[in-house]
């Protein structure tokens, strides 16, 4: 049963952190900011919704970096349980996907908790100050990708890097629940 993100603080300041990335570095919070923005994605490797999204997440990626936006992918899923979420297979998913963006492992789950993130794939997107400006989905993709669906995530980021805010109506991400550990 998929699992729905809840309505966010916008406003709220983005919690730091650093965390081991697939290319071997460590990457902070502030190390990840673009001139206009950040958005944090939290995703898996095994999760049908974020396969199904992944390629309109890296077209959007692409689109929101060429807008001073940068992106990082955050797994936080317990790897003990659900193998396929392991490091070492998150390396194998970056490259196979050739990712346009850093993919950083949460192995202690503390910054999913401190961002209240509940679901794969659930996107936060941040103005140039890291303030949250956004919270929700990609696109209307669920199980499939829908390659005509309006780009829920890029027309706020977009509007965030222009005016500062996001428009109104921002739709909850839906996918597979975080795997937290016991």
């Amino acid at each position: 049963m998929p699992t729905e993100s809840p309505t966010a603080e916008l406003g709220a300041a983005a919690p730091a952190f650093t965390l081991p990335a697939t290319d071997g570095q460590s990457r902070t919070l502030d190390s990840l900011k673009g001139k206009n923005g950040l958005v944090i994605v939290f995703i898996c490797n095994h999760c049908p919704y974020v396969k199904a999204a992944m390629p309109n997440l890296i077209r959007d990626a692409h689109a929101l970096k060429d807008i001073g936006i940068n992106m990082a992918g955050i797994n936080s899923n317990d790897a003990s349980v659900y193998t396929d979420d392991a490091f070492d297979r998150m390396i194998a998913v970056a490259q196979e996907w050739n990712l346009p963006f850093p993919y950083l492992h949460d192995e202690t789950q503390e910054i999913a908790r401190a961002y209240g993130a509940v679901c794969t794939p659930e996107c936060f997107g941040f103005d140039r100050d890291l303030r949250l400006r956004y919270r929700g989905r990609i696109d209307a993709s669920r199980k499939e990708a829908l390659p005509d669906a309006r780009r829920d995530l890029f027309e706020a980021m977009r509007s965030i890097a222009q005016h500062g805010e996001a428009p109104g109506q921002q739709y909850p991400a839906l996918g597979c629940s975080i795997k937290w550990k016991a």
